[in-house]
């Protein structure tokens, strides 16, 4: 999808920019950019247990920590 903006005729220039730029970050191209920039290997089994470990441990502390 490309993302166009057309400069009304009381707009100024910085205006038309920053209309382009939020449109930009709404349609979430630069996140998809940033991601595939950098070759990255998937986690191994072991890694994914692991944080997933470590996730249930920290999700049961704040439930602990939540109610006084």
């Amino acid at each position: 999808m490309i993302v166009t903006v057309w400069k009304n005729e009381k707009e100024s220039n910085e205006r038309c920019i920053t209309r382009f730029n939020k449109r930009v970050q709404a349609s979430r191209k630069m996140l998809l950019l940033r991601s595939t920039r950098y070759n990255t290997k998937k986690p191994t089994k072991s890694k994914v247990r692991t944080a997933a470990i470590m996730r249930s441990k920290y999700r049961a502390l704040k439930e602990r920590s939540k109610f006084y």
